[in-house]
């Protein structure tokens, strides 16, 4: 494997930092003071409009995706070290279009949709004027195994009924959310558990779509972009809308998440990157008990272990994407899974280890080290709890001994 990345990604490495460095730094205040000063948290701050403009301009737009000549064309090997830079700040990745769970989405309807779906959702999504949600989690089962999926989508002549109540389902507090992918079960019955779901399109003004509340992460409610608990009632949507056809759900969902964990994982080493740096930066400043706190070995130590952490993981992380543009990711499964327990928990040690590091005020609103943490906690539980990930690596890991 080369570790030096070509002149292109270099190229884009560099102008993606000097956006980040000019633009999206020096409004992080900004942004959240907007949030907070609006009457209605779940509106859009202007500036987060202003900067996709500008990074859109300045040819930083929809930078995950290779297909059709519609993104940059970067493998994901390539995007890779993109996305680590814009994950440094949780909302930057959206001021490049390159923010979950829109990156998915418009990757299932390049892939699988048809071509009436893509001019009526994919090409607005690709440049930024809406947005879109995933429901597939469901809060009365165990959906780390997907199979246990209750909703209905149900034939009914030109139109399918669907009936269901999902959670965590990211991008519904957004006012520019417009499209909604929805899995449930058209085949409950069918023998093979993988072949009951499918995947199917519902415009969010669709009737009987119902938020019923939106829900927080160890009290952050991630506005304006939101997590909610939704109702299906009685939806109506033409037969047209179905993704790839009846029964394919799953293989809708793992085409989705594959290069959906490579993004997170990355995310999340910039994320780690950001808070030793904040943890050296304050180790330095801060004097206790006659010494400053960079002086003490246990802070050493920790600044050390730290580098080691994040390096180690992102490695894990380039190789999985090396392995899912050159052998496919089924091959690659085994690497997936492992970066997706690693890269959660490296960042929430790191990010526990800068907290401490900062005093009290590390759990505090200041620093954005306590909404950090929120965020690599929850992931791991996106796209599956790291027990799921750990029972698949040691399936594989077992039966190169049988």
């Amino acid at each position: 494997m080369d570790f030096d990345y070509s002149p292109k990604v270099k190229d884009l490495q560099k102008r993606v930092q000097q956006f980040m460095s000019e633009h999206v730094y020096p409004n992080e205040n900004l942004y959240h003071e907007q949030v907070d000063s609006q009457s209605d948290r779940w509106q859009i701050p202007p500036i987060m409009e202003e900067m996709k403009a500008k990074a859109k301009t300045a040819g930083l737009w929809n930078l995950f995706l290779p297909e059709s000549g519609r993104g940059a064309g970067l493998t994901n090997l390539e995007y890779a070290p993109l996305c680590e830079i814009m994950g440094r700040v949780h909302w930057a990745p959206e001021v490049f279009n390159c923010s979950a769970p829109d990156t998915g989405n418009m990757e299932v309807l390049e892939r699988y949709g048809t071509e009436e779906h893509k001019k009526q959702w994919l090409e607005p999504l690709l440049e930024g004027k809406i947005r879109s949600c995933f429901a597939m989690t469901e809060p009365a089962v165990a959906s780390s195994d997907a199979t246990n999926i209750e909703s209905r989508i149900t034939r009914d002549g030109d139109f399918y009924v669907i009936n269901g109540r999902k959670w965590w389902s990211s991008g519904m507090g957004d006012p520019r959310c417009k499209i909604i992918i929805f899995m449930g079960k058209t085949d409950p019955n069918n023998p093979n558990r993988y072949k009951q779901q499918s995947q199917i399109l519902i415009p969010r003004d669709t009737p009987g779509v119902k938020v019923l509340r939106m829900l927080s992460v160890f009290g952050y409610d991630d506005a304006p972009h939101g997590h909610a608990e939704v109702e299906f009632k009685d939806v109506r949507v033409p037969v047209s809308n179905m993704i790839l056809g009846e029964g394919r759900g799953f293989e809708i969902a793992q085409g989705r998440l594959g290069p959906g964990r490579i993004h997170h994982c990355m995310r999340l080493i910039g994320q780690a990157e950001r808070a030793l740096e904040k943890m050296c930066k304050r180790a330095k400043a801060r004097v206790a008990f006659g010494k400053a706190v960079s002086e003490r070995t246990v802070t050493q130590e920790r600044i050390a272990e730290s580098r080691i952490l994040i390096d180690s993981a992102r490695l894990l992380v380039l190789k999985a994407a090396h392995m899912m543009d050159t052998v496919g990711n089924k091959a690659a499964r085994k690497e997936i899974a492992m970066i997706k327990v690693s890269a959660p928990n490296m960042a929430l040690q790191v990010i526990d280890w800068a907290m401490q590091v900062h005093g009290a005020g590390g759990i505090s609103q200041d620093f954005g080290l306590a909404s950090a943490y929120a965020q690599a906690r929850a992931l791991r539980f996106a796209d599956g709890p790291d027990e799921v990930h750990r029972n698949q690596i040691a399936r594989l890991e077992l039966q190169l001994h049988e």
